[in-house]
């Protein structure tokens, strides 16, 4: 049976099954526990098959499939101004062989990547200001996601320690925080496999501070952000690491999608610190100077198929030779919105890439939406690895052409709110450089196909 076999039967499964569930009626766990006023219970699970031939990663198997299941169980209690919630995520894969990069993206079981106190305030900063506190274990999404973010696509979450504060006044809002993000454990390779159950640890050794604030209206109808993070690692007992002392400043501007109305979005976010050259103890330190920028335009069809086209452009830095460090890193971020699937596909993330692409979005129902994009692919600085590929020459006598992705998404509501299916594809015709490369996968063009359901309770 061929990949593609078994995908399409995958997608098969999923709308034989759907009628019968549509028939049933399925109660969400929050109208089974009653509705209560002061408690709310929600939960989900996501199953995910993925095939993958024609690797573009160096180091891993030429042909790849993986079953990726995903539980989550959310409570919170809320009284007057309190609010006390956790969140229960398990990650599991299977179907991995020798060769497949099988990592703590794709498995953490049993983990509480949420348990917080919170409370909210109204005119706690004069008349018409809220202010929002949150304590303990939580998951962030700021500003674009792009530097700090809790990963939907990836099977795993990021998860973040430490004290939140939310400030709005007339619109403007602030969000400052003191993070110390959550490392995913076990980390080796026989834990993951055999879906061990260990407590993720936060410590010192690793450091998250900063924050962010937001106008509306600021410029052409556009909000502006303006954001500072300030990232601090040493290395932990039996952990070596290259103790990034990073600095990373970012101003966004924004007009959402309407229809009938042009909108647009740029991001520029420069990085400044320091970062040790290798994980021994005593490597030299290399000042950081990289940067990142992230520019797009397009226009909303009006009519009942909500039609956008847009035009997009990505470019991160990366490493060169010189006295610097030069490649960009993205921190907490998402790749998915931007730049592609994580799972086993994983390879165009923020880091020395160089892409403009065209953007086609529709969503004529509630129910369906989808898009497709076309990027092609360049290396920002040839001496580098190409994005997440890890594929480098340090020559740059391979040139600098990566290739051209050919992505696209189909989402459909079988029952609305409840379940949904899913179908990702990407085609990576390789360029150049990902085929003359010296750690290149000789396998040629790399295809991919994830078919998925995701049941919200």
């Amino acid at each position: 049976m061929t990949w593609v076999h078994a995908s399409l039967i995958s997608s098969c499964i999923a709308f034989l099954i759907a009628p019968a569930v549509a028939l049933a009626d399925v109660p969400t766990l929050q109208s089974a526990i009653g509705n209560p006023d002061d408690f709310k219970l929600s939960g989900s699970a996501r199953v995910r098959h993925e095939m993958l031939d024609g690797q573009p990663r160096a180091g891993f198997r030429s042909r790849d499939q993986e079953l990726a299941l995903r539980t989550t169980l959310f409570a919170e209690y809320h009284r007057n101004a309190l609010r006390i919630g956790g969140e229960l995520y398990d990650s599991r894969a299977y179907l991995d062989k020798p060769g497949s990069p099988l990592t703590t993206n794709e498995v953490n079981t049993l983990e509480l990547v949420q348990a917080y106190v919170a409370a909210d305030f109204k005119n706690a900063l004069g008349s018409s200001t809220t202010l929002q506190l949150q304590l303990g274990r939580m998951l962030l999404n700021l500003g674009s996601r792009r530097l700090i973010a809790a990963d939907d696509y990836r099977n795993t979450t990021n998860g973040y320690t430490g004290l939140r504060a939310d400030l709005k006044a007339k619109g403007t809002t602030a969000t400052l925080i003191y993070m110390l993000p959550q490392v995913r454990l076990p980390d080796d390779l026989p834990s993951l496999r055999s879906g061990k159950v260990q407590w993720d640890r936060e410590s010192f050794d690793l450091q998250l501070w900063g924050g962010l604030i937001a106008r509306p209206r600021t410029i052409a109808g556009a909000t502006a952000e303006f954001s500072y993070y300030r990232l601090q690692e040493d290395d932990a007992p039996g952990r070596p690491n290259r103790n990034r002392d990073l600095h990373t400043v970012g101003a966004r501007i924004i007009r959402d999608p309407k229809a009938g109305w042009w909108d647009f979005e740029a991001e520029g976010i420069y990085q400044f610190g320091s970062i040790r050259a290798s994980n021994a103890a005593g490597a030299a330190r290399i000042p950081v100077a990289a940067w990142f920028l992230h520019l797009d335009g397009g226009y909303t069809f009006a009519g009942p198929a909500k039609l956008r086209i847009s035009v997009e452009y990505d470019n991160a830095s990366g490493d060169g030779p010189g006295g610097r460090f030069n490649r960009f890193d993205t921190l907490f971020g998402m790749r998915r919105a931007d730049l592609g699937p994580a799972g086993i596909y994983n390879a165009v993330g923020r880091a020395n890439i160089s892409t403009p692409g065209l953007r086609v979005e529709i969503a004529p129902t509630k129910r369906f939406d989808g898009f497709a994009v076309y990027r092609a692919m360049w290396l920002a600085n040839r001496t580098d690895a190409f994005s997440t590929t890890g594929v480098r020459d340090p020559t740059g006598r391979s040139g600098s052409f990566a290739g051209h992705q050919t992505e696209a998404r189909l989402r459909y509501w079988f029952v609305p709110g409840f379940l949904r299916g899913e179908i990702n594809g990407v085609w990576l015709a390789k360029g150049r450089f990902l085929k003359t490369a010296p750690n290149a996968t000789p396998t040629g063009d790399t295809h991919y196909l994830s078919t998925a359901l995701s049941i919200t309770l």
